[in-house]
């Protein structure tokens, strides 16, 4: 197919792409042979034909040649997100029109700005889709494991170092406001089929945008205008209830403040959120339990292996003076015979809380994850982090996602389980030394391995592991001694 057959079918799915018409077709193919700096072209050339996708692919890989000859830097993502952009409005068109949507039903507009995302490319959704995904019946509820085979495993160490490293590049960082448009560069991301929708939220602007790599239906990033550090306080609770109210459809929450409890980007105040059911809002509550001084609907330990209360009302006014009780006092909370220590003797903070919002049968509901992120000489990466002996599964920080239930696990494990696969069939005796353990284990396990039901055990396994990573990451274990030390803290509560 010719480099002109090409550009013309590129403009020509475009156009049936977007709000543009047929009257747009020479506009766009201009554009598009400038961006791919291509200056031969006929006219007459036959319109190809075929996905959207796959003609930007073609014709991003046309440009990339065109850039080599001249002697100029580029990258795919960053050309396949300017040939997007051609049919992307001006943000402030996109935020008219998303908010005259939202007059007709918050559903609408959320709808159809997922979809515009969708359909240019900002949300990855061939990356996506190679992901690997399984359920596993836990103790509790389902949990859901995923392999995420679109992005790189973090290592914990250097999200830490990230939050005392002073940025001074355009844009400061992923999150900023300023990505929005952004051409990219070649150690950047492109960010030029970026919108964002801007909210008010606690007396001050913030933004709603979906990830590129979502990791769950419709999954959304609320950040702060500010570029400041991610902060848990009774302000930002507010700002959950406040979105909530504002789309209901939707969850938000918000990762732990504090290096290896906390998220991967910690240097920008910001939220997730998304129209999906995790599986921690599918636990009931186990204990329930009374706030001094503030009648709520209902308030409880939930059934889950980390440390969680729920509270459940109508005035999500009351639910912010609970959450921050609820905060306040587990930052200065100690109980030493279990390593739960508030602030060790450099003055260091080490409590804090993962809090989620959503609404549940008219009711607002919050569930308050109390986090801990003191380290030890036996556990140096964390006493309530995942240990060693599972962090051949998972070794990166326990963030918002993995808290609800939701495994993200690295790409690596795809190559490394498919060695674990032969050693357990007998056909290889090759295993990754970190998981050689329990790889002997498994086999030790189960007696009868077959190539029928070899990945189930496999997967089952992985499963077990997670379960054991949330485990290991609550601050009370749920056992007689770590009942009594919740119990202590509710006490504290008076």
């Amino acid at each position: 197919m010719s480099t002109s057959s090409l550009v013309k079918g590129l403009a020509h799915a475009l156009v049936a792409a977007s709000d543009c018409t047929a009257a747009d077709e020479i506009y766009l193919t201009n554009q598009i042979l400038a961006q791919i700096k291509q200056t031969d072209f006929d006219n007459q050339a036959a319109v190809a034909t075929g996905d959207l996708l796959e003609l930007m692919d073609q014709v991003v890989a046309v440009g990339l040649k065109n850039y080599e000859a001249h002697d100029e830097a580029t990258n795919a993502d960053m050309l396949g997100a300017n040939l997007m952009n051609l049919v992307l409005p001006l943000p402030s068109i996109v935020n008219q029109q998303f908010w005259q949507q939202y007059k007709l039903n918050p559903r609408t507009a959320t709808d159809a700005f997922y979809q515009q995302s969708r359909r240019v490319n900002y949300i990855k959704t061939r990356e996506i889709a190679r992901n690997i995904e399984f359920p596993y019946a836990s103790d509790y509820v389902n949990l859901q494991i995923t392999i995420n085979l679109s992005k790189p495993e973090k290592d914990p160490k250097a999200i830490a170092a990230a939050q005392k490293v002073k940025s001074n590049s355009y844009p400061v960082c992923q999150l900023c406001l300023e990505n929005e448009g952004y051409a990219g560069r070649l150690n950047y991301p492109a960010r030029a089929n970026h919108r964002v929708i801007g909210l008010t939220l606690g007396d001050e602007p913030w933004y709603f945008q979906y990830s590129p790599y979502a990791y769950y239906n419709e999954h959304a990033i609320v950040f702060a205008k500010e570029h400041r550090p991610m902060v848990v306080s009774g302000a930002n609770i507010r700002r959950l209830f406040e979105f909530v109210t504002l789309f209901p459809d939707y969850f938000i929450g918000s990762n732990a403040d504090l290096p290896i409890v906390g998220g991967s980007i910690l240097t920008h105040d910001h939220f997730q959120a998304g129209r999906y059911l995790m599986p921690m809002a599918q636990a009931p509550i186990e204990t329930a339990i009374e706030i001094p001084g503030i009648a709520l609907h209902a308030a409880g330990i939930v059934k889950w292996p980390m440390s969680v209360i729920r509270l459940q009302d109508a005035d999500y006014g009351k639910l912010v003076q609970a959450s921050e009780l609820i905060l306040t006092r587990w930052q200065q909370f100690d109980y030493q015979s279990q390593n739960i220590v508030a602030y060790t003797n450099d003055g260091v903070r080490h409590h804090t809380v993962t809090p989620i919002a959503r609404m549940h049968d008219g009711l607002y509901e919050i569930d308050l994850v109390l986090r801990d992120n003191n380290t030890s000489v036996q556990y140096p990466d964390g006493i309530f982090h995942p240990h060693q002996d599972v962090q051949h599964i998972k070794q990166e920080n326990i963030g918002l996602i993995e808290v609800m239930g939701l495994a993200i696990l690295p790409p690596r494990l795809v190559s490394e389980m498919a060695a674990v696969k032969a050693y357990l069939l007998n056909t290889s005796t090759e295993v990754n030394p970190i998981h050689q353990a329990w790889a002997d284990e498994l086999k030790a396990q189960n007696h009868h391995i077959t190539a029928n039901n070899v990945d189930t055990i496999i997967n089952q396994a992985i499963g077990a592991t997670f379960e054991r990573v949330l485990t290991d990451a609550g601050v009370f274990k749920r056992t007689p001694i770590g009942r009594t030390a919740f119990k202590a803290f509710i006490a504290s509560l008076a």
